[in-house]
């Protein structure tokens, strides 16, 4: 069995940050990830400080490194404070304290993008040490920033039905990014746009002598040391590649949360009537007439005038309280609660009474504030 010689690592998180040259007040951010903010994120997995970071840099910067840009994301501003309560220290060795001591700065993001980024080297070890300290982290990996944590298994493994070989002297980023799978996040995206995904290689000589080409972009991103942060530089290219599209990772598209019904409809007053009928005009949950007869979605799927008899349960006002909490604090989505299923009844009851306790604290609070005022 031949060794695997390159390492896949999936980046996607709500943000990521990949700074560039810009410093202080403003920190940008480049569009893909950056060779120092993978290698510290390497260096995190593997339990590495800044300083014993020195002793594997070197080997670490031997890597290849190619990224594909499944996903560019949106660029997006947030801004932070630096030194509050703490003070700035100034050139001259003092402290500014204050007002003055603090520092606004403008941090730029990438909200919703997607990477895949290949590793390559011929140090098969290497790569294997590498993906299982990804695989189980002795400190927590980040996107960039700290503040950017990942959604996704940062280590990239191929499913059952995938083979992702890339044996030791096949030395070729493009052909490696182009072996793996595109996946469309939803199946109704299952399509690539011209069939193409960006790409960032990062270009090496292999003679002396050898110029990098016109197009070359120079990265000053190649770490020599995190603790002071130095930087080198190094070529990239940008192209493209064709790979597969693979299965989504995601079924249907989300609908919205909760969508709301169209009260005003005359359809829709014709079901919650004609379900208050069949229900006998009583609470399905506490059998109670209720001076607030309504009636309580389980599935909002037809709504808005389409809901059918099943769709709907009678409530009275404080069941159909105590049930919508409970569906806004799971985060419950188109399928809803369903009153008469029995798991749901002790924390029903548990919610009515909270309710009820509520009430009569604001209803005596209101009385006495009344008392007062007479």
């Amino acid at each position: 069995m031949t060794e695997a010689n390159t390492l896949f690592l999936r980046l996607e998180g709500p943000l990521q940050a990949w700074g560039d040259t810009s410093k202080f007040v403003i920190r940008r951010t480049m569009d893909a990830p950056t060779k120092s903010g993978i290698l510290g994120l390497l260096c995190c997995a593997m339990g590495l400080s800044r300083e014993a970071a020195r002793e594997r840099l070197a080997e670490l910067n031997g890597l290849a490194m190619g990224v594909r840009i499944d996903r560019h994301g949106t660029r997006w501003w947030d801004y932070q404070t630096v030194g509050a309560g703490i003070g700035m220290t100034t050139a001259g060795g003092g402290l500014k304290t204050g007002a003055q001591g603090t520092l606004i700065t403008r941090r730029e993001y990438l909200a919703d993008a997607s990477f895949l980024v290949a590793l390559q080297g011929g140090d098969a070890k290497l790569i294997d040490d590498i993906a299982t300290a990804i695989a189980s982290p002795k400190w927590p990996v980040f996107l960039g920033r700290k503040s950017c944590p990942p959604s996704v298994p940062v280590l990239a493994r191929p499913r059952e039905d995938e083979s992702w070989t890339n044996p030791a002297g096949h030395d070729d980023l493009n052909a490696a990014l182009d072996a793996i799978p595109w996946r469309p996040r939803y199946r109704a995206d299952a399509t690539l746009q011209n069939g193409m995904v960006e790409t960032l290689v990062e270009w090496r000589p292999t003679s002396e002598g050898d110029v990098a080409p016109d197009d070359a972009e120079v990265w000053y991103d190649v770490p020599v040391c995190f603790d002071p942060p130095v930087h080198e530089p190094r070529f990239v290219l940008r192209g493209t590649v064709s790979p597969t599209v693979g299965e989504a990772l995601q079924g249907a598209t989300p609908a919205m949360p909760r969508p709301r019904a169209d009260y005003t409809k005359a359809e829709y007053r014709k079901r919650r009537e004609e379900r208050i009928k069949a229900d006998a005009g009583l609470c399905v949950f506490c059998k109670s007439p209720g001076p607030r007869m309504t009636v309580q979605h389980v599935t909002y799927r037809r709504a808005g005038g389409n809901e059918t008899l099943e769709d709907l349960r009678s409530l009275c006002g404080l069941c159909h309280d105590a049930v919508t909490m409970l569906e806004y604090g799971l985060g419950m989505g188109l399928d809803r609660i369903n009153p008469e299923e029995p798991r749901w009844r002790a924390l029903i009851i548990q919610k009515r009474a909270e309710i009820l306790k509520f009430r009569s604290l604001e209803a005596r609070r209101r009385r006495l504030t009344a008392e007062e005022v007479e």
